[in-house]
């Protein structure tokens, strides 16, 4: 018959999890540091002209990876906003250690004056990858050629040298449920804040260039000389676009 004391998965993943804490503590007296689990990376907001881009990364145990492709994780631009907010809450409980990293817009502007959006992301990934330490990494690319994404998270957050192995895919959050998993953590904090923001500056939608709510609102404030608040990317295209069209009205019209 069944053994009514075994655990659930989900409290069998909590004791791997404690247990493991404990041997990770013991490893860490010694000179290298303890390599374990599998981590997955993925961020929200890499292309809105409002808000932050956040990164996430978690990190399982192996024997909890099975528990994430139960609870039916997949890409999170596929799951309603109240489904991810269900699923960001079991994902706490299962995952063994979770790194969230946000760039505020003014942030990007500030960095993209010497750097790009893609060197942003290799040092924010790779301040993640570092953290979590993991025998196994799952990236979702933001570089045109997803190996050297990958090849530069490995090398900057020196896992590469631990000989970690590194997955660097396009469309890894469609892929594989760790980073599933990551996306939505990541997109529920980015709507988080966004809808703080709605709180502050009114109704903007959903800080995408493709939203006619987002564009006219910034329309809006260029048209009425307003300075533009530290939530929009000023260094965007889409952004200054805006910005040259209405001073060349401004000017046919003065």
């Amino acid at each position: 018959g069944s053994n009514p004391s075994r655990p659930t998965t989900l409290s069998l993943c909590f004791y791997i999890r404690e247990n493991n804490k404990q041997n990770v503590h013991l490893e860490s007296m010694k000179r290298t540091p303890h390599l374990h689990g599998i981590a997955g990376i993925d961020e929200a907001g890499r292309g809105p002209m409002i808000g932050p881009m956040v990164i996430c990364g978690i990190l399982v145990e192996v024997e909890c990876l099975r528990e994430l492709r139960a609870i039916g994780v997949r890409d999170s631009k596929l799951l309603s906003p109240s489904k991810r907010v269900e699923l960001k809450n079991i994902i706490e409980q299962i995952a063994h250690k979770i790194a969230i990293r946000t760039v505020s817009a003014e942030d990007i502007d500030r960095r993209r004056i010497n750097t790009t959006l893609n060197e942003i992301e290799v040092a924010e990934f790779a301040s993640i990858a570092k953290s979590l330490n993991p025998e196994k990494l799952y990236l979702d690319a933001a570089d045109v050629v997803p190996d050297r994404f990958g090849v530069k998270v490995g090398a900057l957050s020196g896992l590469s040298p631990q000989r970690v192995l590194i997955v660097s895919e396009h469309k890894a959050d469609s892929t594989y449920p760790i980073v599933s998993a990551a996306s939505i953590l990541a997109k529920v904090e980015r709507d988080r804040i966004i809808s703080s923001y709605h709180e502050i500056y009114g109704e903007f939608g959903s800080g995408y260039p493709t939203d006619s709510k987002t564009v006219n609102f910034v329309k809006e404030l260029v048209r009425n000389n307003q300075e533009l608040p530290p939530i929009i990317r000023k260094s965007w295209k889409s952004v200054r676009k805006i910005m040259d069209a209405e001073s060349k009205k401004q000017m046919r019209l003065g």
